[in-house]
């Protein structure tokens, strides 16, 4: 089972920015859909962002959309959020997720492998 390792969290004021990276344990040549999750206390784990293979095409939820970029690596097995103009309601865990099979990506059950999580957050 592939295991995806997030880093780069941390605390910044809302309007600055920080990088997500992470790192799927397993060779850099098979390619994984890839994406990334969060989730807020109290509320449901939600969808980010999200890279396809072989069409280089990326997703994302409205609330991101202009201010969070996703991106390869070098390797497949890396994957990268930036994420600019940062707003308090962006604060949670962030997951960093991965699957063979590309599906419905902003559904958390198209995803077999789960990171830890790396907390994310923005004050005013």
């Amino acid at each position: 089972q592939v295991q995806p390792v997030e880093s780069g969290g941390g605390s910044v004021q809302a309007g600055g920015s920080l990088k997500l990276s992470c790192k799927l344990s397993t060779d850099t040549t098979t390619r994984y859909f890839m994406a990334w999750f969060r989730q807020a206390p109290g509320k449901e784990r939600e969808a980010v962002a999200a890279a396809s293979v072989g069409d280089g095409r990326t997703y994302y939820t409205d609330s991101v959309k202009g201010r969070f970029t996703v991106s390869r690596g070098s390797t497949w097995n890396t994957l990268f959020l930036q994420m600019n103009s940062l707003k308090e309601e962006d604060t949670g865990m962030y997951y960093c997720v991965a699957d063979l099979v590309g599906g419905h990506w902003f559904r958390a059950a198209s995803w077999a492998a789960w990171g830890q999580g790396t907390q994310v957050t923005v004050s005013s």
